[in-house]
């Protein structure tokens, strides 16, 4: 079998002769044979399908690390990491678009204190938290003022302090509006002061294992300011359609965002609650925010996954559109969800977009 030149495999595989040299000394792709008194490189022509593969792997911007791995796959195997890779990148870059979208709204000179419509803009609210029918306490917090909409979903021996501390914090956002260059740092402040204070709470209770969710809404004024951690829910209902507005930070979400889970296998996955992403005990504490812009007559909801996880999708909806108060609406899905067996903690926040006074 004749061999090729590094010159002649670097024109052939479009990779450089430099980079040739460097994914030989990480021991991604080495020659086939190295002349002993030249050290000169010279390459297998069967050679060529896998540093094309590198080289396309490199234009994905994979790393090099990952690259090694894929490499050493079946060809299945292989495609499925390129998939799960791919996914990843994804998910990051609708993270960073969804910060973007934030930025734009905070930096746009806009005082989000003033209502951009015709008429001023206020929330009317309710929350309700259950135990459900086979939990033995409650670790949800449910909060709603007249600033602030929460939840969170506390887990671990220490998981009712956990939540109640977590949204303890982002109650003092509800005292007073925030002036429009304060917000984002006030929102990126309290999630630090919210890990410190859920990590408080499981020391003091010798929990190390402990954590919540969070899921929160600051009004303020034309614009709701969320804040998302974790597998709590935010759902918005706006011109009779109900919007998901929040990604679950979990386990299996990321297997079905990379696909190898479907949406059905996922529903009964045993690690379907197995969080990425959580406040306390070390985990991942990365907020998902995003600016929304308020529309009188829009209706939010806010819930724990005890919520989503007895009652189905369809149902929910037909709550938040037909019910047309936001306390009997809260009482109505708790009560779905108990009627469902109450496998879990229900916390329900339902937050009504209505005209403010003059």
């Amino acid at each position: 079998m004749e061999l090729l030149t590094i010159g002649a495999f670097a024109r052939a595989s479009r990779l450089s002769q430099k980079a040739l040299r460097l994914y030989d000394e990480l021991g991604l792709l080495a020659p086939a044979r190295v002349d002993p008194a030249t050290g000169y490189r010279y390459y297998a022509p069967g050679q060529l399908e896998q540093a094309r593969l590198v080289a396309w792997l490199r234009r994905l911007g994979m790393p090099l690390a990952r690259i090694r791995h894929v490499c050493t796959l079946e060809t299945g195997q292989a495609a499925q990491e390129v998939r799960a890779f791919w996914a990843g990148v994804e998910a990051d870059t609708a993270a960073r678009r969804d910060l973007a979208a934030f930025l734009v709204g905070h930096l746009s000179g806009k005082d989000p204190s003033m209502s951009t419509t015709t008429a001023p803009l206020a929330i009317r609210y309710a929350a309700l938290s259950d135990r459900g029918l086979v939990r033995e306490r409650n670790q949800d917090t449910a909060y709603a003022g007249r600033r602030l909409l929460a939840v969170a979903d506390g887990y671990g021996g220490a998981g009712a302090g956990a939540s109640a501390a977590a949204v303890g914090v982002f109650e003092q956002l509800d005292a007073a509006a925030l002036p429009a260059g304060e917000l984002l740092g006030a929102l990126e402040d309290a999630v630090e002061q919210a890990v410190r204070a859920v990590d408080g709470a499981a020391e003091a209770a010798d929990a190390a294992e402990s954590g919540t969710t969070l899921s929160v809404m600051l009004w303020t004024g034309s614009q709701l300011a969320l804040v998302h951690i974790g597998d709590s829910r935010v759902y918005l209902l706006r011109d009779g359609e109900l919007f998901r507005i929040t990604h679950d930070h979990t386990v299996v979400r990321a297997m079905v965002d990379d696909g190898r889970l479907s949406p059905d296998e996922a529903a009964s996955h045993p690690q379907r609650s197995l969080l990425v992403r959580a406040l306390g005990g070390g985990a991942d504490a990365t907020a998902d925010l995003k600016l929304q812009d308020a529309r009188r007559g829009d209706r939010y909801l806010l819930c724990s996954d005890g919520l989503p996880a007895a009652v189905p999708a369809q149902e929910i909806h037909r709550v938040l559109a037909s019910v047309p108060e936001p306390e009997p609406a809260v009482r109505e899905l708790v009560a779905l969800a108990n009627g469902r067996g109450g496998p879990d903690n229900v916390s329900c926040v339902v937050a009504d977009v209505v005209e403010g006074r003059g």
